[in-house]
């Protein structure tokens, strides 16, 4: 199917800000549509991909680790001509439910829980939205509100 004034995304990186804007929005949307299935091939792709390296160095990357003596970081070892570099990083949660136990304990013995952690208060937008107005009021001073990036999806009528 042939799209009357059809940019390729091919053509449209290369093409000046001033002269993008100036599209017409029909042909804004076919280029984000474009870009948005390049990008969800792109990821399936990438997926794909590291399925299979994970399947082929897993195991290697696994006693290069254990060689090292850590758990978790970088491994490195070579593949013929190759470095690999596998990476496993390390994630870590707290129970928030323990870790307020423990900050009441310091407290109770004295001493300043700030030295051993990092303390932070979130509201949620809605408990704060449905709370009585006294309330919002006296929490006010301590909310800022500030704007996200803008997006923008374009959706040609009769489109799927």
């Amino acid at each position: 199917m042939t799209i009357p004034n059809h940019i390729s995304v091919d053509d449209f990186v290369h093409m000046a800000v001033g002269e993008i804007v100036a599209l017409p929005a029909e042909v804004l949307a076919h280029l984000q549509q474009e870009i948005e299935e390049r990008l969800r091939f792109a990821k399936m792709a990438s997926d794909w991909l590291n399925g299979a390296l994970a399947l082929k160095y897993a195991d290697r990357a696994s006693q290069a680790r254990g060689d090292a003596g850590k758990d978790f970081g970088a491994a490195r070892f070579a593949d013929g001509d190759v470095t690999i570099v596998a990476d496993l990083p390390k994630k870590v949660d707290w129970d928030q439910f323990e870790l307020a136990q423990l900050v009441e304990r310091i407290k109770a013995d004295g001493e300043d829980p700030r030295e051993y952690v990092d303390i932070s208060f979130k509201v949620s937008e809605r408990k704060f939205a449905a709370w009585p107005s006294h309330i919002r009021t006296a929490f006010t001073t301590a909310r800022t509100v500030r704007s996200g990036s803008p997006s923008f999806k374009l959706k040609l009528e009769g489109a799927a």
